[in-house]
């Protein structure tokens, strides 16, 4: 066990070339239960330290455990979820507050984000992205290309966009619906996690998504992608491996909340699982149906979602290749 009253970092600084070099930080677990990035962290921090890997540019923070009290009690969150609404603030209320006003600090002090997570359901890997280059207010961006070249060398193939806009489209319903206190915050910032934070703070980054919490190979996933980027960025001399082609490129189209705890989906749905246009997906307490509006895919169902939560998202095919 690890302790719940701080948060520890590892960051090795490359000697050659002076300061040149970008400033990476790769985090794990901010969801206690997503334990594949901790232990691909911490595979790579054992070879750093027996020289199998030398940090020779810039520089390299790794946070193993982002949120302690979540992974303590191999929960999702400690009091609340750390990826939503993180922001630092000058009167923490809960635990993963405290956990925002040290990580955010973090993250804005580097230039570079590989955030390593897991899924619920059974699944290949994948990675999610952030918007094109843009000055729109929800999520200005100006990196998307050099987050685009990321993506593709972490080492899978699926790549899944459109969290934001996806979010933002959801909390404009929930606004609508004139939810009670209690549920989803009714604010577009409430979709701001590690990666969304990154980019407002004039930086870029990837969520890799390393496969089902359990799944053996997942560690393996986040290994080989912190390997890659720190090849990529030139952090350290280690063969860059070619992209894994072809791409499959995604964009979230919309998120279903949760209303009832009798809301209840139709089958066992695994993310990316197809849906035909007009198929049924769930039922809702009272009965009404919920399908599929037009051909496309599931993402994320989440058979314990909360009333109030998201439940499960749709997306569609991008028209925006990698």
């Amino acid at each position: 066990m690890i302790s719940n009253r701080n948060l520890r970092t590892h960051r090795i600084a490359g000697l050659e070339g002076g300061a040149a070099g970008p400033r990476l930080i790769v985090t794990g677990a901010v969801h206690g239960n997503e334990t594949a990035g901790t232990k691909g962290i911490r595979r790579v921090l054992h070879e750093i330290d027996g020289g199998d890997i030398e940090i020779v540019r810039g520089s390299v923070t790794f946070v193993p455990v982002c949120n302690p009290l979540a992974y303590n009690q191999m929960r999702r969150m400690g009091d609340r979820n750390l990826n939503r609404r993180l922001q630092p603030t000058a009167t923490p209320q809960d635990n993963e507050d405290r956990i925002a006003n040290q990580l955010c600090p973090l993250l804005a002090a580097h230039d570079v984000l590989l955030d390593l997570h897991s899924f619920r359901s059974p699944g290949a890997p994948f990675v999610m992205r952030g918007p094109a280059d843009n000055r729109d207010a929800l999520e200005p961006f100006a990196h998307a290309a050099a987050e685009a070249r990321l993506a593709a060398h972490v080492g899978v193939q699926r790549v899944v966009e459109g969290w934001m806009a996806a979010f933002a489209e959801g909390v404009a319903r929930r606004k609508a619906r004139g939810l009670t206190p209690g549920a989803v915050h009714e604010d577009p910032s409430y979709g701001v996690g590690t990666t969304e934070y990154m980019r407002s703070q004039g930086g870029y980054g990837v969520t890799l998504e390393c496969g089902q919490h359990d799944d053996p190979a997942g560690p393996d996933v986040a290994y080989f992608a912190i390997r890659q980027t720190l090849a990529l960025l030139g952090l350290a001399d280690i063969t860059l491996v070619p992209p894994a082609r072809p791409f499959e490129c995604l964009a979230l189209a919309e998120v279903v909340d949760r209303h009832a705890e009798g809301d209840r989906f139709v089958k066992p749905w695994t993310s990316f699982d197809p849906l035909a246009e007009g198929e049924l997906i769930a039922v809702r307490a009272d009965g009404s149906e919920l399908r599929a509006p037009q051909p496309g895919y599931i993402v994320f169902p989440d058979v314990g979602a909360l009333p109030g939560h998201e439940w499960y998202y749709l997306a569609q095919a991008s028209a925006r290749p990698l």
